[in-house]
């Protein structure tokens, strides 16, 4: 009877565990993709006034500058949670991998965000101290921080999915760093950054769409609205378009390095030549049993091969070899979660390009006059784009278990060995109220930017204007 009690607390520990990360990183995730990419379109609205001196696009870089720095910021403090939680409920891991996992993320704290916070800071504060030229540098420096801090993370995480340049040492038994050049050239990270920035721009493209939307249903600010409306819209497309190619890579390399993840993605029980992708199937949550689907022939086998006869391995058969060589268990992810959120992925992202295209051609002539629908479509769909950059990592993640580090150690083996369930569950409450008054702070905060639209430049105001950026920092 206590072996059991002791069973039930360890699994709930794990399982909260479990919830309390996916908590912590799914709320830290919101902020990322916009940080990514509206500090992209702010250096080039600021490039192009720079170029043009037409101060419309001065005001543009000021009102979705704030916005970035808000969403900074916030990105910032949530993402502090991050590491307390490598050490508080997942302190095996940590031992076991830390020498490698560790890595990448010292180099990003250390390299890239010495960049950000520099040149963040010099471009809040240059604004009428620094020439035009010099204070352009200072934002296109934080995009090449920003974007390089990206890539740290997603070299740590793509370690998780596909483990290279160690070795094991057996006497400590732990995972030991041999080659940080394999570190940062895994073929994960080298497909998973591309397709992250591309779609992050795709998303910040749809908050600028949106806002500018917002103003132009109401006939505020009407000539700069609409030349932000076109650019958000454009970037948006690029964008989706960006993330559809890159998506191609990414899904090759996934084939390579974890088949179970795609094998999940499709549901896909039994290996396949001319496997078939279902754009929508009615069936069991697990997939076991379909009853109707709308098939696209040959589509699976060419996302996983590139040919439309090439072979998909299945999860039966995968399973079966992973038992072979990893020992008894069930290898299986939850399939209906990677089912689903491969779908719900693909379609909200081909969603928000297509209210891209849509808008672009609505928007075609200068006087074109939008009905209702049209203003609110654009409002409202910005998050989308967002919502399926949220489901693909909920994927990518999912897709990987049962193992934290794939094929060197399972989940339920990292969890920290001295916490209970009680413990977890508190710090989950506390994470979940504090997270929840940080949303209605940010939320607020960028409502209030996104309302109040660009300011009127003058050269009386250019200080003020500065320094309300300084109070949104």
């Amino acid at each position: 009877m206590p072996h059991a009690s002791g069973l039930m607390t360890d699994l709930s520990a794990l399982d909260l565990s479990r919830w309390q990360f996916g908590l912590t990183t799914v709320y830290h995730f919101l902020f990322v993709p916009l940080t990514i990419g509206m500090v992209l379109l702010v250096a080039i609205l600021q490039t192009t006034w720079v170029r043009t001196n037409n101060d419309k696009y001065l005001k543009l870089t000021k009102l979705f500058g704030k916005i970035f720095l808000i969403n900074f910021a916030m990105g910032v403090v949530t993402g502090i949670v991050q590491e307390f939680q490598f050490g508080m409920n997942w302190s095996d891991y940590s031992r076991f991998v830390g020498d490698v996992f560790g890595a990448p993320l010292a180099m990003e704290g250390l390299i890239a965000f010495f960049f950000e916070a520099t040149f963040i800071g010099l471009w809040i504060f240059g604004w009428d101290r620094l020439s035009k030229k010099v204070h352009l540098a200072t934002i296109w420096v934080t995009v090449f921080g920003v974007w390089a801090s990206a890539y740290f993370i997603l070299a740590a995480n793509a370690f998780m999915q596909n483990p290279v340049g160690f070795s094991i040492n057996t006497e400590k038994n732990r995972a030991e760093l041999t080659n940080i050049g394999s570190v940062l050239t895994n073929v994960v990270a080298l497909n998973q950054f591309p397709h992250t920035i591309v779609a992050s721009i795709m998303f910040a493209g749809a908050v600028i769409a949106s806002i500018s939307a917002y103003h132009l249903k109401r006939g505020q600010h009407v000539g700069d609205m609409r030349t932000s409306l076109r650019f958000g819209l454009w970037a948006s497309l690029v964008g989706g378009v960006g993330t559809v190619v890159t998506g191609d890579g990414l899904g090759l390399a996934m084939v390579q390095t974890q088949p179970m993840k795609m094998a999940a993605a499709e549901a896909l029980y039994n290996t396949t030549k001319n496997a078939s992708f279902s754009i929508f199937t009615l069936g069991t949550p697990d997939g076991h049993s379909e009853l109707f689907s709308i098939r696209i022939p040959d589509l699976l086998s060419f996302l996983s091969t590139h040919t439309l006869s090439g072979q998909v391995e299945g999860i039966n058969d995968l399973n079966a070899q992973y038992q072979t060589l990893y020992g008894p268990g069930d290898y299986n992810p939850v399939i209906w979660i990677t089912y689903w959120a491969f779908r719900w992925m693909i379609g909200l992202g081909m969603l928000s390009a297509l209210v891209a295209v849509v808008g672009l051609w609505l928007t075609r002539k200068q006087e074109a006059k939008l009905p209702k629908w049209a203003w609110n479509v654009a409002i409202w769909s910005a998050p989308l784009s967002l919502i399926a950059i949220s489901v693909g990592w909920l994927f990518t993640e999912m897709g990987r278990q049962p193992w934290i580090v794939f094929k060197l150690m399972k989940t339920a083996d990292a969890v920290s060995p001295g916490i209970n369930g009680v413990d977890v569950l508190i710090s989950l409450i506390v994470f979940t109220l504090i997270y929840g008054a940080l949303a209605v702070v940010e939320f607020k905060l960028l409502l209030n930017a996104a309302q109040t639209g660009p300011a009127e430049i003058s050269a009386a105001d250019e200080d003020a204007d500065a320094e309300q950026l300084t109070v949104a920092y």
